[in-house]
């Protein structure tokens, strides 16, 4: 029996990279999977890799920051298939500039997308999952905790996450409900390829974001996704508002 058979499990940014391999790594363990991503075409071939292997899942389009998006949709999960037990909120983008580089307009749509997104998706999912408990699983960066060079908006917003995720498993720890982080180091993801497209030679920036994980390799995205199985599964029903390190020794190297 799988570790999460019969539960809902809802993933935004299911669409590609560490979301893709997730929402697939939760279907495997038994969960209809839900994958939400404004990119419809990613969504659709995560939902069609799920039932090709005899699974359940279904996808919407959505932008992360609609706050009405976000509820029709978990209402409609709810109807269809019963309330959700399980959130990953994977969604997120990056300008890769420092503060002063940085335009007003970047700053926000980047902490739109990475912690409004998040905030949208579990205030949405938080009322149904208090009758019967539920985990959220909310995706930050190993650069909340390190910092990092010439991302400010993405590592700032990643750090509002992990803030967000500690006061959030506070309220809700009597609803039953689990709400921890991962934080990933440098993952093979599409994601990571438009950081490093950034620069005219990624050369060194890839290398020297290599020299930073003491085992040597980028992250593959089913590692944090079995990362992300761990909380959201019952293995973890004593683990709440904490941060798990996903990030190949970044942050202790």
């Amino acid at each position: 029996m799988g570790r999460l058979e019969g539960r809902v499990a809802l993933v935004t940014g299911g669409g590609s990279g560490i979301g893709r391999s997730t929402a697939c790594r939760f279907a495997e363990e038994g969960a209809t999977v839900v994958v939400v991503d404004i990119n419809a075409e990613g969504a659709a071939e995560t939902a069609e890799l799920i039932e090709r292997e005899g699974r359940k899942a279904c996808w919407f389009q959505a932008d992360v920051t609609e706050d009405r998006a976000a509820g029709a949709i978990v209402e409609e999960v709810q109807g269809r298939f019963g309330a959700p037990n399980v959130l990953m909120t994977a969604a997120a983008i990056s300008v890769g500039k420092t503060v002063p580089d940085t335009l007003p307009e970047e700053w926000d749509r980047v902490f739109e997308v990475n912690v409004k997104g998040t905030f949208l998706w579990m205030r949405a999912c938080i009322p149904f999952m208090s009758a019967n408990g539920g985990s959220i699983v909310a995706v930050a960066s190993q650069l909340a905790v390190s910092g990092g060079l010439s991302n400010a908006a993405y590592v700032a917003s990643k750090g509002a996450i992990v803030s967000l995720c500690r006061t959030a498993a506070n309220d809700h720890a009597s609803d039953g409900i689990r709400i921890n982080c991962i934080l990933p180091g440098a993952t093979e993801t599409p994601f990571l390829d438009r950081s490093f497209a950034r620069f005219d030679d990624p050369t060194p920036y890839i290398e020297r974001s290599l020299s930073r994980h003491p085992l040597g390799r980028f992250g593959r995205p089913e590692e944090v996704a079995d990362a992300a199985l761990f909380l959201a599964s019952d293995e973890s029903s004593f683990t709440t508002g904490t941060e798990l390190r996903v990030d190949g020794g970044w942050i202790g190297g």
